[in-house]
């Protein structure tokens, strides 16, 4: 089972094929049954409520943002800066956490146990240790095996940390996870999704990412390929208010109420765990800066371990002042009774289409997994009506981390094509070409071979833009919850659409219609032939999805 990339609603599926596996398959479930007769939640909870920094202004990182802004000459009260390289996702990340100098707030719906997130755990031991308090609300779904060492941190000084929505039990591998809930298929279902990074309530960051090697482009074998935006401002102020009603939500649990640290060092050899007592020996060990200072150029032949640079200087980068407003889900979107949540309040997902079906000109969406249902088809051909251009970038069935996800897509990848909208897919082999969103630019990967899209972003008329965690799709719609920032600014647009274009162009297939058949264009450069089936695939990953895929219903997918 594929643990790297968006799990919980969409795991990877495989069908045992010789009879031991069966066995092991059977056994596992009988074993889930046992788990699940005993594994319950807590019913009483102690959740002492807290709330963001009241004055973020008093804050280093508080007075650089309004010498940024006295400095623009303007009047919008938020600056924004676009973060489409790997590189820079990691390092602005790090000099959060190294500037902050009272609160950390970090809501992520996965954290991966490995050598990038160790990095950061030590900055943020670092942290604590001057006095940071440093609250991690985090989705439970992905919190088994290996990836359970990251609940460790809960158990240090000055930090705290909740798990959203939690399942009981299972904890030991994500296969016993799934097995010992599925009497509560819609509690795994609904997961919490939002991706927030805020330090000292004045500079946040938002965006696709999960904290791991994929999103920093350090694995050796899929990079995600992303956006992210460095918020700062009253839409850092916003950002918080919802973190905190998610952290002070009755579904968030603290992780003491759930483990005891003594049954999480259990589930992994302390080889691999990240969050030890012990600070990691490769960390540098110096006294944080206020505001980190400059790095050296990134150097391609570092080794692996330190290929990513320690910080950067956010005083450096090109802000941007701007409107903007926050897409946020509330924490009653994935509650136990949230059946009827599209009916009962807007979504996050309702706000963007409803921005999207103001175009008058243009629509650039880039959406992992794109799933549109008929309501949102109806608001394509509406748009198709005026003669709005619309240009998606979605993922091939090569590149898809979630093979089941692109069958739904699949089902209107026709319709989407006869009523003149313009499908790229995502090329899976990369190397030596697109690893990160940006001209030329790597981003710090250090060899994986295989790209695969996880940005999501809107742009509008060339004048507004939306980067935020959620997809096209009703899975975003209906089950996870979202959060989002909307900008009405042409610059940040226009930089979004140029970080954007080249994958167009040189990193995906173009989807058309001819003679009522699907051809794959070939990217530009790419050496590569034209195709009439979907391209990098096997026949029997092919005859899987065209087996199954239809039987799955929009929502789960």
């Amino acid at each position: 089972m594929h643990t790297n990339a968006e799990l919980g609603p969409r795991p990877d599926c495989a069908l045992p094929a010789r009879r031991p596996g069966i066995c092991r398959w059977l056994g596992l479930a009988l074993l889930s049954a046992w788990i699940t007769g005993c594994a319950s939640l807590p019913s009483e909870v102690d959740r002492p409520v807290s709330s963001a920094l009241a004055s973020p202004l008093q804050t280093r990182l508080g007075q650089l943002v309004a010498a940024r802004a006295a400095l623009a000459g303007t009047r919008n009260d938020s600056g924004f800066a676009l973060v489409g390289n790997a590189e820079l996702a990691f390092t602005s990340r790090m000099a959060l956490i190294k500037a902050a100098q009272h609160t950390l707030d970090i809501q992520y719906y996965a954290i991966f146990a490995d050598d990038t997130t160790e990095r950061l755990f030590g900055a943020l031991r670092e942290a604590a240790g001057r006095g940071v308090r440093i609250r991690i609300l985090l989705d439970d779904f992905n919190t088994s095996g290996k990836n359970a060492q990251v609940l460790a941190l809960a158990f240090e000084k000055n930090i705290e940390m909740r798990l959203f929505n939690p399942l009981p039990g299972g904890r030991g591998s994500m296969v016993l996870r799934i097995l010992s809930n599925l009497k509560d298929v819609a509690r795994i279902q609904r997961r919490m999704h939002n991706k927030i990074f805020v330090a000292d309530n004045a500079v946040a960051i938002t965006g696709g990412r999960n904290l791991g090697e994929n999103y920093f482009g350090q694995s050796q074998g899929t990079n995600f390929v992303d956006i992210d935006i460095l918020a700062s401002g009253r839409i850092a102020r916003d950002l918080s208010r919802s973190f905190d009603g998610y952290w002070n939500n009755p579904l968030a649990y603290p992780v003491q109420s759930l483990m005891t640290a003594q049954e999480i060092r259990q589930l992994t050899p302390k080889t691999a765990a990240v969050g030890r007592d012990t600070p990691p020996q490769n960390l540098p060990g110096a006294a944080p800066a206020p505001i980190p200072a400059p790095v050296p150029p990134f150097d391609a032949a570092t080794e692996a371990a330190n290929a990513l640079p320690d910080s950067t200087d956010l005083s450096l980068l090109a802000w941007t002042w701007a409107p903007s407003a926050l897409l946020a889900d509330k924490p009653s979107k994935i509650a136990a009774d949230a059946d009827d949540v599209a009916e009962a309040q807007d979504t996050a997902v309702d706000g963007l289409l409803q921005l999207m079906s103001q175009a008058t000109t243009d629509v650039l969406i880039v959406s992992p997994y794109f799933v549109p249902g008929k309501v949102m088809m109806g608001q394509f051909a509406e748009l198709r009506q005026r003669g709005v251009r619309v240009r998606v970038l979605t993922n091939s069935l090569a590149s898809n981390d979630a093979p089941a996800a692109h069958a739904g897509y699949a089902r209107y990848r026709q319709a989407l094509l006869a009523m003149g909208i313009e499908i790229y897919e995502m090329r899976a082999e990369q190397a030596g070409t697109l690893r990160s969103f940006g001209a030329g630019s790597t981003g710090g990967s250090k060899g994986g071979s295989r790209a695969s899209l996880h940005a999501k972003v809107v742009v509008a008329d060339s004048r507004l833009l939306v980067v935020g965690s959620m997809n096209l799709d009703l899975r975003s719609k209906l089950q996870n919850s979202e959060v989002a920032i909307a900008i009405r600014n042409r610059t940040l647009s226009q930089e979004a659409i140029r970080m954007i274009e080249p994958a167009l162009t040189h990193g995906a297939y173009r989807v058309e219609l001819a003679d009522g058949q699907l051809v794959w264009r070939a990217p530009q450069g790419s050496g590569l032939k034209d195709s009439t089936t979907e391209p990098d695939t096997s026949l029997a990953l092919r005859l899987l999805l065209g087996l199954f895929g239809p039987l799955a219903p929009d929502e789960m997918l």
